[in-house]
């Protein structure tokens, strides 16, 4: 199904991802980022070099937001090769480990189009603008935007945890003001910038592992709060790309954390079921 419902799913669910379905090569749409191998300095002996890492390891899996539930009001903007499309407003409610809720609204409307809701086997899609809803296992997701996701990485894009993030670091290089790590996973590397005084996740490049596939995904985290001990990235930027280019940019307007919320989602007996 390509239409707006699957656009909508891929950019708020996988964060704007990987959703183009070809084998082409990819533009070169974020060249601009050096997604070139780092090492460790020569100077640094291979005992500090492990120390480093493991310490610097550690010090992102600290800033790790770990929460009950969460709520937010997003604006979403986003540009694809046809130009920059219609705002959207997405207000997200999550029961940690149990259930995703989104409501999406056409900001320049302010009119609610689709209804949400994600578990750890099923997807649920309301389109209130044609009255139908579509029931779908969580494999579908994959299926539609071919990310290997599963339900903790959704909640995890949506907070603002790493992502496909592998233990086995093949690089690192630790700069005045940056850190770069490499991982490198089943399906994708990832190069991780991070802030050198508190190993605060600033930017995360992804690369496909299938070279057949070339997908990549540029995924820039900024104007960060401290809520209660949760360092949180209020904006990020995201540029994916495969045959073409994507770019969304997220404004958390509001968000809470272990606030009390209970999800409800209540389909009307005339939606046509698809």
């Amino acid at each position: 199904m390509k239409n707006i419902s699957i656009i909508t799913i891929g950019i708020i669910t996988t964060l704007f991802t990987l959703s183009c379905r070809t084998t082409k090569h990819i533009n070169k749409a974020i060249a601009t980022r050096d997604t070139t191998v780092v090492s460790t300095a020569p100077s640094v002996s291979s005992i500090d070099s492990v120390r480093q890492i493991k310490e610097t390891m550690a010090g992102l899996k600290s800033h790790y937001i770990d929460y009950k539930t969460f709520n937010a009001k997003i604006k979403v903007e986003y540009e694809d090769s046809k130009g920059k499309q219609p705002d959207i407003t997405a207000v997200v409610r999550v029961v940690k480990d149990s259930a995703i809720w989104m409501s999406l609204t056409a900001t320049i409307f302010n009119l609610e189009v689709f209804r949400l809701l994600i578990t750890k086997d099923s997807v649920i899609l309301m389109n209130i603008r044609d009255k139908e809803v579509q029931y779908r296992s969580l494999d579908y997701l994959q299926e539609v935007t071919e990310i290997p996701f599963d339900y903790q990485t959704i909640q995890d894009m949506l907070i603002g945890n790493p992502i496909f993030l592998d233990s086995s670091v093949v690089s690192y290089k630790k700069l005045d003001s940056k850190i770069l790590v490499s991982t490198l996973g089943q399906y994708f590397k990832n190069l991780l910038t991070l802030s050198s005084d508190n190993n605060v996740l600033l930017h995360s490049k992804l690369d496909d592992v299938d070279v057949n596939r070339n997908r990549t995904a540029d995924i820039t985290y900024d104007d960060f709060e401290n809520k209660n001990g949760m360092i949180f990235s209020t904006y990020r930027e995201i540029t994916v790309s495969e045959k073409n280019k994507l770019d969304i940019r997220l404004n958390y307007k509001q968000y809470e954390f272990n606030k009390d919320l209970s999800i409800t989602f209540k389909v009307p007996k005339n939606y046509k079921r698809k």
